[in-house]
């Protein structure tokens, strides 16, 4: 089941129109079964026709929630497969743009990206990552909205708890065919479960949190919308990220995309839920925490000195946020607490200006403090003047094609090699033991294929060390013991 080339294109009307034909109640559990049985890491890749993405069951689940209705025919494991095939076939809006061909291809990237890649971030990381930066990290700033208990006031228990329950709920989706039955907290051996976590604690930050349903997600699926052009319309947000789980469709909660339900309890799931509450004022300390955060991964270096941002001038002018001195160079790293908006997903007409306010200070920043050290100014005095100079741009989320030559030329022109990584590909960089870091950024630089890639991809093949910041994050959570070894700590292989 496959599209040979020159074969016609899917139509996304005739794609909503075959999963419609399907009541949701016999469709939707069966895109739990599947997601529960390619769950880990790339298991789709060992799929049928390897046609069971994460995305594609999540798109079927979205458009069976949002627009499917009880009056229609059952649905069987072939009825899935088409439709699930017929996804991989959508007509592509890169095959109607008549922008250069560049461009074209840029913004092909950016919706495929967006689409396929968040999936594919390392569960370990971003769990262990919740812990390591909300609780056991100190800002600078005080605190408007992350102030004493914060955790219960926002989540309704400790954010120990509250990722607990995430892995609760994930483990009994992939193990119970996509479902949570409240039930089971009352079968025997559930016991030690409660004597961890109470009962009533479980179900109700579950209700509050993590479940939805039908009528409840049309109504956020239609507020969400941005676009009405039907070839964009599978590229946009997909309520399941908010409730990962919905009720009304058997016993208990059903999970239709059983990898959302740790998402919602990673620093991105928290950001939402604290904005959503606290407004801008939460997403401001959360950013003030991650800055600090960041400086936490790069101390971590081997053989590295890590200094704060400098204060210069009358008007005490701020420099980068970290300057790391190696011996084979001097790292500038700007932190961004950014992540992709709809615009980039979209890859509409806002996109470049998207990019440019969230990364463009950034490149200025870097550039601007790079001179400052050159020019031998007396409040950059300990920071060595005789070696490269590369910039490192950190964000809270991938931006996944940014460093490639279809978005580079849209952000600032620097006089020193710029790099925009993510917090996961930070943490991934500062554990490596079998060769210099300073090296290894040197000699991507000096590539000029490689430095336009991803920097995961410099790091492949590296031996690492456990990074101690994560691990104390992921030791501060209940059934760390019975999940130790079976959660994926490295990141997954991309489909693009």
């Amino acid at each position: 089941m496959t599209w040979a080339p020159g074969s016609r294109a899917v139509r996304d009307r005739d794609y909503v129109a075959r999963v419609r034909r399907h009541r949701p109640s016999a469709l939707l559990p069966l895109i739990a079964r599947a997601s529960a049985a390619y769950s880990l890491e790339s298991s789709w890749l060992e799929s049928p026709y390897r046609k069971y993405t994460p995305w594609a069951l999540a798109d079927a689940a979205r458009v069976s929630l949002a627009c499917g209705n009880e009056y229609r025919k059952d649905a069987n494991d072939a009825d899935l497969l088409r439709i699930l095939d017929m996804y991989s076939q959508l007509e592509e809006p890169y095959l109607y743009e008549h922008d250069s061909d560049e461009d074209a291809l840029g913004r092909w990237l950016l919706r495929a990206s967006g689409e396929q890649m968040t999936y594919q971030e390392p569960v370990f990381q971003e769990l262990a990552r919740a812990a390591a930066m909300l609780t056991q990290t100190t800002g600078t700033r005080q605190a408007r909205c992350l102030g004493p208990g914060w955790e219960e006031e926002l989540l309704g228990t400790s954010l120990s708890h509250y990722v607990g329950i995430a892995q609760l709920l994930w483990a009994s989706a992939i193990s119970c065919e996509g479902r949570f039955d409240p039930d089971s907290l009352e079968a025997p051996g559930a016991e030690r479960i409660c004597a961890e976590i109470p009962a009533t604690t479980i179900l109700s930050v579950a209700e509050k949190h993590f479940v939805t349903d039908a009528a409840a997600f049309r109504q956020v699926n239609e507020q969400a919308r941005m676009t009405t052009h039907p070839l964009l319309r599978r590229y946009e947000y997909n309520p399941l990220r908010g409730t990962p789980l919905v009720r009304g469709y058997g016993p208990g909660f059903l999970a239709p995309v059983s990898q959302l339900i740790p998402a919602k309890a990673s620093p991105l799931g928290i950001y939402y839920t604290g904005v959503a509450r606290f407004g801008n004022a939460f997403a401001q300390d959360l950013g003030d925490l991650f800055e600090a955060y960041v400086g936490r991964q790069l101390r971590l270096l081997p053989d590295a000195a890590v200094h704060p941002e400098i204060v210069y001038g009358q008007n005490q002018a701020l420099s980068v946020d970290w300057i790391v001195v190696t011996e084979e160079l001097v790292l500038l790293v700007e932190v961004k607490s950014v992540r992709p908006t709809a615009h980039l997903r979209l890859a509409n007409e806002r996109r470049v200006d998207e990019l440019k306010r969230m990364l463009g200070r950034a490149y200025e920043q870097i550039d601007h403090t790079a001179a400052l050290i050159a020019s031998g100014r007396e409040e950059f005095a300990g920071v060595p003047a005789d070696r490269p100079v590369h910039g490192l741009i950190v964000t809270m989320e991938p931006f996944h094609i940014v460093n490639a030559p279809v978005q580079r030329p849209q952000l600032p022109a620097t006089t020193v090699p710029v790099t925009v990584c993510s917090i996961s590909e930070l943490e991934n960089m500062v554990t490596i033991t079998d060769a210099p870091v300073g090296r290894l950024l040197l000699e991507r630089a000096a590539d000029a294929q490689r430095s336009t890639y991803a920097l995961r991809e410099a790091l492949l093949g590296h031996t690492h060390a456990r990074n101690a910041v994560l691990d104390a994050g992921w030791d501060s959570y209940p059934w760390r013991e019975a999940a130790a070894g079976k959660v994926p700590s490295e990141p997954a292989g991309t489909a693009l």
